[in-house]
């Protein structure tokens, strides 16, 4: 394909016109979000038909007052779930603004890339291999160019372009269709039709109704929550009869509302509503973080697998190297370099996208061998690279003669090269010492023929004369021997998987520290195996050497099958199966194909090895400060629901509970924030890189989760309510003053829980030096202390029957509040002196 400089494409000005005219290239209608519907949803949540119930008998027992209140409550907890929700709707649509697909394109005669969706009618798009093409268009200038038409006609094979077409077939083959994956070369189109009016658009309008379904942690949880509803119906029944039975001296209508209150405060504490909002809010924040720390996560139910990661398969080059190809070393057969310079350069693409054929005519323009030197013939013929063929070749008709030029692995050149026994040892020894040295090795060959008709249908079929080794370094990431480390520290086995050779392949890994650098399984090794027996190789193997992508689907299957959970790296059109068939597929972000980050979880936008250690770090924390949130949830319910729960068994009236309902929808105020932003931003623990992998089949509430939930929870239920009836039984007429100490102690309590268990190891100190400049976690807290200032010394005391506190009550309840908290940094002090 000639150069693109005498393209001038269309003005930034001209571009904005027709979009105004045409709009965005969307392929398949966005759902329309209604605000009014995410109302109703929250109201559909068992908590808030309660409080709705709750509210109307207030209304019922002749209490506008307590009535009103409710009602205020129930806006104020709707107001915080719908600004969450849209916050979270605001991130996921920053998230996939940055996952859309880009497209390379010519505007104002300069080469630009810009997202998929602004494409319009007249743009001029560059395509390549690896691009799933965005618009329908005319096709200006090819190279090499085969697409992928499946999506739309059902056959498999690719088809090769032409600049001209005659046939009658409705596809036509110097057009370019929308959906379609360009498996090899390059093209120019010009964009003719965009959006719902392109092929695979038409096809797309009805995709739009199709629902989303809910991940497996979503399930769990919401599986969990049912449970504990169906548990709440029972104890509210039960609490009702009971509440029934000991207020025999009342009026019957009076004995029914306040039973049904009693049993609705009970089933208010027992509904963990807060889960729903937790998974949706960790994981669309985490997402974000991860975004802003170059890991884009493309689907979020994968951030919950990142933390079971037990092997990283990563390519050699640009992940673990610096993709920074450079020809550092060449070797000629017959010291001619000057012509296995030119023979190198004729080889190469004449607008070369490739890095190492960019590498190599950069070499060519030092040494005084110019493009107008290299490409002033006329091209005939071209043998394409293939994954298979591993080499490619030209055929130039150049100063009078006829030459076909050549460059591929080493391997395969000498396949095709005649080559005395004398000389082929000699390569053969050039060749292990230049890749001893961690240089990826090329090998250039030439053959010159007498006429066209000579010229071989296939490279495979020449007779080279061997010319010569070209040696190119592509340097490890300075990082990377560190992050080798972290990940062998946290129980991750790395595999190198590369289509390079393994003396390369070793010599690189040696000098990053991967274990195992001399053990290598090559992909013809690959093809001799069984499943069984890969299986059993790729257990003791951490290199993979002259691999195709195919060898990569099957590599991933083993580690699999071994029961280990398996993150791949990827960035071509073949990687995709492997992408998909991963556990956590990873594609480039920078040299990727579009179909490998479409088909990916994750999209490494620096394509850095050192991103993916700080995603699975990431994913560890998110998991933990899910399971904390689940803890904290669980252990705050406790006292709110046993406070409800016992009351009428030691025959306490509905009139003088330590919690009315409208205490369980203050309590609720305050959780929400605390569970959904407090403990989403806690930061990872020291030693989250130095844990083996979780095992992805167990429960995120584990038996030992729950039990020390249950432990804290019970401490607190004790603390509270013990005050509380304690002060009731010495002072009956002090309902309020009995009250506002039960509840100021759990508000107290929830303050310090948070610190306390933000983190197994670490002292509460420590937690809190972490935040001492997060403005949110001061706000929270300062917030809630001055919360619950207003709500015992203002005139809303009197609203909320309470009741402003005495200094030395108020001094008893932080005294309590303490205790039944910081009991737990004691067995942390006894766990760590065991370790």
């Amino acid at each position: 394909m000639t150069s693109t400089k005498e393209l001038v494409g269309l003005t930034n000005e001209k571009a904005t016109e027709l979009q105004n005219k045409y709009g965005k290239n969307i392929l398949i209608p966005k759902k329309k979000e209604n605000f009014l519907n995410k109302i109703i949803d929250v109201l559909k949540e068992p908590m808030f038909l309660l409080l709705l119930l709750a509210s109307t008998i207030y209304f019922i027992l002749g209490e506008p007052r307590d009535g009103i209140i409710m009602i205020v409550f129930i806006v104020a907890i709707i107001s915080i779930d719908v600004f969450q929700e849209w916050k979270t709707d605001k991130t996921l649509n920053a998230l996939k603004t940055l996952s859309s697909p880009h497209i390379q394109v010519i505007r104002n005669g300069i080469e630009t890339t810009i997202n998929s969706e602004d494409l319009v009618p007249g743009d001029l798009m560059i395509i390549s291999e690896g691009i799933k093409i965005p618009a329908d268009g005319f096709l200006l200038k090819i190279n090499d160019l085969c697409v992928d038409e499946s999506s739309l006609t059902g056959e498999s094979e690719g088809v090769w372009k032409t600049l001209s077409d005659n046939s009658n077939d409705y596809l036509k083959k110097n057009y370019c269709y929308a959906g379609t994956l360009v498996t090899q070369g390059i093209g120019i189109v010009k964009v003719e039709k965009i959006g719902t009016e392109t092929e695979y658009g038409k096809i797309g309008v009805n995709i739009v109704e199709a629902p989303d379904s809910p991940t497996p942690l979503q399930k769990q949880t919401n599986k969990l929550i049912k449970v504990c509803a169906y548990i709440a119906l029972i104890l509210f029944i039960l609490v009702c009869i009971a509440t029934y039975i000991n207020l025999s001296n009342l009026p019957l209508t009076d004995r029914i509302i306040e039973s049904i209150l009693s049993g609705i405060t009970l089933a208010m504490a027992m509904i963990p509503e807060e889960f729903p909002v937790i998974l949706t809010v960790f994981l669309s924040m985490g997402a974000w973080r991860l975004a802003k720390k170059n890991s884009l996560v493309r689907k979020l139910n994968s951030i919950e697998t990142l933390g079971a990661v037990s092997v990283l398969c990563v390519d050699k080059t640009g992940t673990i190297t610096m993709n920074k190809m450079t020809v550092t070393d060449i070797w000629s057969l017959d010291n001619n370099k000057n012509n296995l310079l030119t023979i190198m350069g004729m080889a190469c693409e004449t607008n070369p996208y490739d890095s190492m054929e960019k590498a190599m005519l950069n070499y060519c323009e030092k040494n005084n061998i110019n493009k107008d030197k290299l490409f002033n013939g006329t091209l005939i013929k071209e043998y394409s690279f293939t994954n298979e063929r591993k080499m490619m070749g030209h055929v130039w008709f150049k100063n009078g003669k006829i030459t076909i030029a050549s460059k591929g692995s080493a391997e395969k050149i000498l396949s095709i090269c005649n080559l005395k026994p004398a000389e082929l040892n000699l390569i053969k020894e050039k060749i292990f010492s230049m890749s001893s040295k961690g240089l990826r090795v090329i090998a250039v060959g030439e053959m010159i023929l007498d006429s066209i008709d000579d010229i071989p249908n296939e490279l495979e079929d020449c007779s080279l004369k061997f010319l010569g080794l070209i040696g190119l370094q592509d340097p490890p990431r300075p990082s990377i021997k560190k992050d080798i480390k972290k990940c062998i520290d946290a129980g991750i086995k790395v595999v190198m998987i590369t289509g390079d050779n393994g003396i390369t392949a070793s010599a690189i890994a040696n000098q990053i520290g991967l274990p195992n650098n001399n053990s290598i399984v090559t992909g013809d090794m690959i093809d001799k195996m069984s499943d069984e027996e890969l299986r059993e190789k790729v257990k003791y193997t951490n290199i993979f050497s002259r691999v195709i992508p195919s060898h990569k689907m099957r590599i991933v299957k083993a580690f699999k099958e071994n029961g280990d959970v398996v993150s791949m790296t990827g960035d071509g059109v073949n990687d995709a199966p492997a992408l998909k068939y991963a556990d956590i597929g990873i594609a480039m972000g920078k040299r990727g194909s579009e179909v490998s980050k479409e088909a990916a979880d994750l999209i490494l936008l620096d394509d850095n090895f050192s991103t993916i250690v700080q995603t699975i770090k990431d994913g560890r924390r998110i998991y933990d400060n899910i399971r904390k949130s689940i803890g904290y949830i669980f252990t705050i319910h406790i006292p709110i629901a046993f406070a409800s729960l016992l009351a009428p068994l030691l025959g306490i009236s509905s009139n003088s509970l330590l919690l009315l309902p409208v205490h369980v929808v203050l309590l609720e105020l305050i959780i929400d924030p605390t569970c959904s932003i407090v403990l989403e931003r806690q930061p990872a623990e020291k030693d989250i890189l130095k844990r083996k992998p979780r095992n992805p089949k167990e429960n995120i509430l584990s038996s030992t989760l729950i039990f020390k939930s249950i432990i804290q929870g019970l401490i607190l239920f004790i603390a509270s309510f013990s005050t509380y009836y304690i002060y009731l039984q010495n002072n009956i007429n002090s309902i309020e003053v009995a009250r506002s100490m039960g509840l100021s102690i759990i508000i107290i309590s929830n303050l310090l829980l948070v610190q306390v268990n933000s983190s197994s190891k670490d002292y509460i100190y420590k937690s809190i030096k972490k935040f001492k400049n997060d403005k949110v976690m001061w706000s929270i807290t300062f917030g809630t202390i001055i919360g619950l200032f207003i709500i015992l010394y203002t005139p809303l005391s009197k609203i909320l029957n309470l009741s402003a506190l005495s200094l030395s009550n108020l001094l008893l309840v932080i005294a309590i509040s303490a205790v039944s908290i910081l009991w737990y940094e004691i067995v942390k002090f006894i766990k760590n002196r065991k370790h």
